[in-house]
């Protein structure tokens, strides 16, 4: 038994127990989901086609992690006229697990629907103080720089980690031992602008720094950059 679905403006074909990729839903990870843009659905010998949907049926699905594709490079360049860009790109995924076909239009366990988070973005509620507020737009521009700039970094992993920053709420890095205006250019470049930022980095984020020419995870740790951008944090 499969089913032809519809999921965010596109069709997939599905069964009991197969997972598949769709686009970046706005659901966490374990969330349950049903589906009720069921175009085609074939049982046994049995057939039956939506006009647009499928009456009563629904297809329930769980959400199992959200992922990022492989880098496409980008690359423009325009004869004569000196002008070329190189730019990567990444696109974002949800892994689902199909759990069932329902035909019967029997009520299912109730579940979010889901949202493309293109759409809610705008309506997402505010971070906790545990939490760390993200932009991935934000993100987006920090993997461009770092691809023109050549520097082998998982800036997305990092800015994940510490959160992301507007170039308008920059702090002045230089105040903190063992950043000066090279660096601080530079940590710019990659999206660390402030010192909340730098007080979260962890010590998978200080190795990913480490991509930076000149900078160390000893250097990191040894100048004590995390303590420093604490008590900086606590004079503001």
């Amino acid at each position: 038994m499969y089913a032809i679905i519809n999921i965010a403006g596109q069709q997939f074909k599905v069964e009991k127990d197969q997972q598949i990729f769709v686009h970046r839903l706005q659901n966490k990870e374990g969330d349950k989901l049903t589906f009720d843009q069921v175009l085609f659905v074939i049982n046994g010998d049995k057939m039956e086609v939506g006009a647009p949907a499928v009456s009563g049926a629904s297809v329930t699905a769980k959400v199992i992690e959200h992922v990022k594709g492989d880098k496409v490079i980008v690359f423009k360049k325009k004869r004569r006229k000196g002008y070329q860009t190189r730019n990567g790109h990444r696109q974002q995924f949800t892994k689902i697990a199909i759990d069932g076909i329902s035909l019967n239009g029997k009520k299912v366990e109730k579940a979010e629907t889901p949202k493309p988070a293109e759409e809610t973005e705008a309506k997402k509620a505010a971070p906790s103080k545990k939490e760390v507020e993200v932009s991935e737009n934000l993100v987006t521009r920090a993997e461009h720089r770092a691809d023109e700039a050549h520097v082998e970094i998982d800036i997305d992993k990092v800015l994940h980690s510490i959160g992301t920053a507007l170039k308008a709420d920059a702090d002045d890095l230089k105040l903190i031992n063992g950043i000066g205006p090279v660096y601080e250019e530079k940590l710019n470049e990659l999206g660390i602008y402030t010192f909340e930022q730098i007080s979260k980095l962890k010590a998978a984020d200080r190795e990913e720094l480490s991509a930076i020419d000149g900078i160390t995870r000893d250097k990191i740790e040894d100048d004590e950059w995390v303590k420093q951008a604490k008590e900086l944090l606590k004079n503001k």
